[in-house]
């Protein structure tokens, strides 16, 4: 008689078990439950529901016009299909900057109609409010410093950041705050690798990194863009897993070719 191994779903106390004993952390983004399901059987630690929506499922040029109501709908699909990763859901644009009460209601609404198991947010010292008021309600929260995509206008370019040694030195006070609120860890986005390394080592909370070189303590991709869904997108920081484009569209090629050929359906494929 086989026994179902029961599966141990990963905790933000499991990806800080990690980090002591140097293990890496992986992390990609999904935002339906088919793709959800394949990426958490795989094994992926951290399943992150990214307003990265925003640009591939929805086609926005940025991360701003996605909702805070498409975010939960997205979150409450993957929620459905992972049984092992922990699950992350981005705070979008405008829910959370400037008004504490309404990021903590922002996350609370996240927690509840999803069941995700916790939040990120953009930024560092200045939502500090923010970011206890959530903690406070016993929510996880985590950082996300660098390049951050919702303030893309103020920056005026995805250029990597924190170069110069001004920006670099908020990026290490920043991440120091964001331990001492109570994150549980933090996203670095595009910055020096060298940078990332001392942000790494100067805090005991995981530091995961996109384009932020090889010392983090786990790494995180765009699902689509690790696995060449979005044609031509191809960055210094990716590593591109699969050609799923050209599967994808020689399958839907074939296919009309034998709908137009009267070759599909056949004999077989009828009742």
């Amino acid at each position: 008689m086989s026994v179902n191994k029961e599966i141990k779903r990963v905790t933000t106390n499991t990806l800080q078990e990690m980090k002591q004993r140097g293990e890496r952390i992986s992390m990609l983004t999904a935002y339906d439950f088919s793709m959800a399901t394949i990426v958490d059987a795989a094994g992926t630690d951290i399943i992150l529901v990214g307003d990265s929506a925003s640009n591939v499922m929805a086609g926005h040029e940025t991360t701003l016009p996605i909702t805070l109501d498409q975010m939960i709908y997205h979150a409450s699909s993957v929620v459905r299909a992972a049984k092992r990763a922990l699950v992350i859901v981005d705070l979008p644009f405008g829910s959370y900057q400037g008004n504490s009460k309404e990021a903590l209601n922002s996350a609370i609404r996240i927690m509840k109609e999803s069941g995700a198991h916790g939040v990120k947010i953009e930024g560092g010292v200045e939502i500090s409010e923010s970011v206890t008021r959530i903690l406070t309600a016993g929510i996880p929260v985590m950082g996300h410093l660098g390049l951050t995509p919702q303030s893309i206008y103020k920056f005026g370019t995805y250029t990597v950041r924190a170069k110069e040694e001004a920006e670099a030195q908020k990026l290490r006070e920043d991440a120091i705050k964001l331990q001492e609120l109570g994150c549980f860890g933090i996203v670095l986005e595009k910055i020096p690798a060298q940078l990332a390394k001392e942000v790494a080592e100067s805090v005991s909370i995981p530091i995961i990194g996109i384009g932020a070189g090889k010392y983090c303590d786990g790494q995180v991709l765009v699902i689509h863009d690790m696995l060449g869904l979005n044609k031509g997108f191809k960055p210094r920081f990716l590593r591109q897993y699969a050609d799923l484009y050209t599967v994808m569209n020689d399958a839907i090629e074939k296919y009309i070719s034998d709908v137009k050929s009267k070759d599909f359906p056949n004999e077989k494929e009828q009742y």
